[in-house]
């Protein structure tokens, strides 16, 4: 075999090597952010004496009482304030966002650039910082422990991230497609409804659920100006903490119901989420 023909066999064999390790390392890493999930979910299942045994038991009965337990305490309606802030803020943010986006890239205003740094300043601040200001105006307003008031404060959170996302999208598409509309005669409306949106709908999709997600999750908010009507499911789950005895297998089962709306919602919008839909389009 000549010289030749060895190097390329060399550089195939060592790339496919080096394709393994990766391919490996990343079941590894993978699995090693799973498992702590997995196991969550699994002791929710499990008998509360079984659960807290040292070593853990694996295969032993398993049970729905846990949940059962979850529901009775009250748990389905933080998770229905959970749902009505967190939807709610993400689709006004996103109804807001788009015409905000698309005036700071395909049709341009005046000192864009000025605008999206104003935009990512009101994250600058810590909520540590504000939450004395904000809960001294919500009770001067009288909504403590308000659902609405605590929806607003996520759109506020969550609008300059869902900008900042749509504009990157929004950048994306071909100036030829929307150049084409115009001289079609399309107006504003039809060029951002019927033209550009459909080509950056897999990036809304995603800022969407970025949004909901940072919304669901939200605890330092929640915790604070809320007690018992507004209360949502992240500070609740600390109700299940209690020194009087165990109670590691329905903390786990009220984790996993918490988790569950988020996964659905990545599962349901995970054909949207793949970006480059504009790339190639007026091909």
């Amino acid at each position: 075999m000549s010289t030749s023909t060895a190097v390329p066999a060399r550089a195939k064999v060592r790339r496919r090597v080096v394709s393994t390790v990766l391919t490996a390392i990343t079941y590894v890493v993978t699995i090693a952010f799973f498992f702590p999930v997995a196991w969550m979910v699994l002791t929710a299942f499990k008998p509360e004496a079984v659960a807290a045994t040292n070593p853990p038991t694996i295969f032993t009965e398993y049970t729905m009482e846990n949940f059962a337990k979850v529901m009775d305490s009250g748990f389905s309606g933080y998770l229905i304030n959970s749902l009505i802030a967190s939807v709610t803020s993400t689709v006004i943010v996103v109804v807001l966002a788009i015409p905000a986006a698309y005036a700071l890239s395909v049709r341009p205003v005046k000192r864009p650039t000025d605008i999206l740094f104003f935009f990512i300043s009101t994250k600058f601040l810590p909520l540590a910082a504000a939450v004395i200001p904000i809960y001294l105006v919500l009770q001067q307003l009288r909504l403590l422990d308000n659902i609405n008031a605590l929806t607003v404060l996520y759109m506020g959170m969550n609008l300059p991230l869902a900008v900042w996302m749509i504009r990157s999208f929004l950048m994306e598409v071909p100036t030829e497609i929307i150049e084409a509309a115009q001289m079609d005669g399309a107006n504003l409306r039809t060029e951002l409804v019927r033209v550009v949106l459909p080509i950056v709908a897999p990036g809304i999709a995603a800022a969407a659920l970025i949004c909901f997600i940072f919304a669901w999750n939200e605890y330092f908010l929640a915790n604070i100006l809320t007690s018992t009507v507004a209360r949502t499911t992240p500070p609740a789950l600390s109700g299940f903490v209690s020194g009087r005895g165990q109670f590691l297998a329905v903390l786990s089962a009220a984790a996993t119901v918490a988790v569950l709306p988020v996964i659905i919602a990545g599962w349901a919008a995970q054909k949207r989420l793949v970006r480059g839909l504009a790339m190639g389009a007026i091909k």
